[in-house]
């Protein structure tokens, strides 16, 4: 169905991103892969759809590949049918219909008779009924670009299909639909995805990494157990490691101390004994050669040691070299920090819930906020933090410390170095090496701390603010968090989950991410309708 050779492919600047990789997808296979940030899984796609050229090697397929790309505004000034590479064909039909009756628009639909039709009953089946072909992508949201893309299936029917990152901004409701989609389906499929709900239904994975691609004969919880018993194992033989370099350093030092007494002793004998000059040279000389070999020896002997165990560090996953940890917040568990009585907003003579609201947060609450797109999640959370009045009811807050983290992940300043945020928000009056041992530890080295935050990927912008907010003196109250693990990887998302679980203040998520919420604790919901 699909096949790579020799596969190498390198950024303009020259940097390769992989090199000489090989693959083979067969029909009807359905192959998840994965893989870091970075790690070149979108391009890899992009090569497979034959919309990126390798620097080197061959691809095969034996069919046309129907290619659902991530979207980040690139189709907001194409209308739907030309996102979905039919405008020409539906031209050459309502030609050919008004009576323009010529060669090229009859090569053109190519006998395609019912494009028309299978496009309305694509887009219905994604609840899309009231699309316009001819409306722009910008008038869409971000779920309903993604269910466009989706619906092409439908309509270009075709055998092999990739996908990158198709559930992002989906509803519960339309990645149900995906879901069953991914199940019930023979065609071959590549998926890109960070949903690992997703990737469970998916029963191979495959990993691109820095060492090319390794396969994991089963879903993503398989994978995870495999990678879990191989850093299990990777930790162990580096406890073994730094305890033989530990001993090593000692045995050295040790030797080197002895040897160091016996010339001294040495010495002292033979000024007593009387030895000529000449021969007291000759034999210092030996002893210094023989104390020189010795330190030799024993500093090979930990230099190779000492190899081992920074190699060993650098193969360990990113998640398990962090220190994570927030502190303690200004609130005691169970203050009340909103009190909202039948509250409700209006645009014009339109209310956004069908019932009004009435609802409480505590102190130490974990929360989510669901509901569809377009349901009023993010209005119901600029009410919360007091950005927006509603149209009706009462409400009453509780002066709060709240932290609101967005898709856009607008708390960083793009004007900024990474130093330069994390110094922002040193409250605790931390001194410059303590700020850069921080950052250290959500995995900015000191080649990134100079680094414009314009030039940081979700994820870590992501990591950047958490870092932040444990350089802060105090824990803030509240964390809003507005869909979170969108623009995120795998790896990214465990580190997310894992600061979050050490937070112990006020947790509110919009998230559809079901397994996300459930790992970060989240256990009571308000759901908007």
């Amino acid at each position: 169905m699909l096949t790579l050779q020799q596969i190498t492919y390198a950024h303009p600047n020259k940097d390769v991103l992989f090199d000489q990789l090989n693959l083979t997808i067969n029909k009807n296979e359905k192959i998840a892969l994965i893989g870091n940030n970075g790690a070149g899984k979108s391009t890899l796609l992009k090569i497979m759809a034959g919309l990126l050229l390798p620097l080197n090697g061959e691809l095969q397929t034996e069919t046309l590949p129907y290619y659902i790309p991530q979207h980040f505004g690139q189709f907001n000034q194409q209308s739907v049918a030309e996102a979905l590479h039919i405008g020409k064909k539906l031209e050459a039909l309502h030609a050919i219909l008004a009576g323009e009756v010529t060669e090229a628009h009859f090569n053109t639909l190519d006998d395609d008779w019912d494009i028309e039709e299978r496009c309305r009953e694509a887009l219905a089946h994604w609840d899309l009924e009231a699309l316009d072909l001819s409306q722009p992508m910008s008038t869409l949201s971000g779920g309903q670009k993604t269910k466009v893309f989706l619906a092409g299936i439908r309509i270009h029917r075709p055998q092999l299909v990739l996908m990158d990152e198709p559930s992002n901004h989906l509803d519960t409701q339309s990645r149900m639909l995906l879901y069953d989609y991914i199940q019930s389906t023979n065609d071959t499929l590549i998926v890109v995805s960070h949903d690992r709900t997703l990737l469970d239904i998916l029963p191979v994975v495959y990993e691109l990494g820095k060492q090319g691609i390794t396969i994991y004969g089963g879903n993503y919880t398989f994978y995870t157990m495999q990678k879990t018993i191989e850093v299990q194992a990777l930790q162990e033989g580096l406890k073994d490691r730094e305890k033989a370099l530990r001993k090593a350093r000692e045995v050295e030092r040790e030797t080197i101390e002895r040897q160091q007494k016996l010339d001294a002793r040495g010495k002292r004998k033979q000024e007593k004994a009387g030895i000529p000059t000449i021969a007291m040279n000759t034999l210092r000389n030996n002893a210094e050669k023989s104390t020189a070999k010795t330190k030799e020896v024993h500093a090979e002997k930990v230099e190779a040691l000492h190899k081992e165990v920074g190699d060993l560090r650098r193969e360990l996953p990113d998640k398990d070299k962090m220190k994570l940890g927030f502190g303690d917040t200004a609130l005691h568990n169970g203050k009340i920090l909103v009190t909202a009585k039948e509250i409700n907003c209006s645009y014009g003579t339109h209310f956004l819930w069908k019932t009004p609201l009435s609802l409480q947060i505590t102190s130490g609450q974990r929360l989510a906020i669901k509901g569809h797109n377009g349901s009023g999640k993010t209005s119901l959370i600029r009410i919360i933090l007091g950005q927006l009045e509603p149209s009706s009811g009462t409400i009453q807050r509780t002066a709060t410390d709240a932290i609101y983290i967005d898709q856009d992940y607008s708390l960083i300043d793009n004007r900024l170095s990474v130093y330069e945020q994390a110094e922002r928000y040193n409250t605790g009056r931390l001194q410059e090496h303590e700020v850069k041992s921080r950052l250290t530890h959500f995995l900015f080295q000191a080649t990134q701390w100079h680094k414009s935050c314009a030039a940081l990927s979700g994820g870590e912008k992501m990591r950047l603010i958490l870092c932040c907010l444990t350089i802060g003196a105090q824990a803030p109250d509240m964390i809003v968090l507005d869909e979170p693990t969108n623009n995120l990887d795998i790896q990214n998302i465990e580190i997310l989950t894992e600061a979050i679980n050490s937070y112990r203040g006020t947790l509110i998520v919009v998230s559809h991410d079901a397994l996300f919420l459930e790992q970060a604790g989240v256990n009571e919901a308000i759901v908007l309708v």
